[in-house]
């Protein structure tokens, strides 16, 4: 299957990157990207599309974590979004930068087994 329409829907999704920073949003766009052009080609293209909503939705959240976490009062609601997504990364100790805070969940991420559910 080609791998531009699952490319067309990350693209497309504006909530993935609302409200960041443009090195965070470039980050995980990229990241996404290179996870929809690992997935299998052989596989069946409605599963492909469900790993990349999947991937689609956890850099939503992925997203927002970081978002919380760089606010002043937010660690709290960063804390309880991790614990309901149950996000297996550690927590930064204190303040990161946010481009820093994403590269490093993104990195960890990427450890996991596979792009998907």
């Amino acid at each position: 299957m080609p791998v531009k329409p699952l490319l067309d829907h990350i693209l497309g999704d504006d909530a993935l990157t609302r409200n960041l920073g443009d090195a965070e949003a470039r980050v995980l766009v990229e990241w996404l990207v290179d996870q929809a052009e690992c997935l299998d080609e052989d596989t069946d293209q409605r599963d492909n599309f469900q790993r990349v909503r999947y991937l689609c939705r956890r850099g939503r959240a992925i997203a927002r974590f970081v978002i919380l976490w760089g606010q002043d009062r937010g660690r709290g609601a960063a804390g309880q979004l991790a614990a309901s997504e149950r996000f297996t990364w550690p927590l930064p100790d204190g303040p990161i930068d946010p481009c820093e805070l994403m590269q490093a969940i993104l990195s960890w991420e990427s450890g996991r087994n596979g792009p998907g559910p």
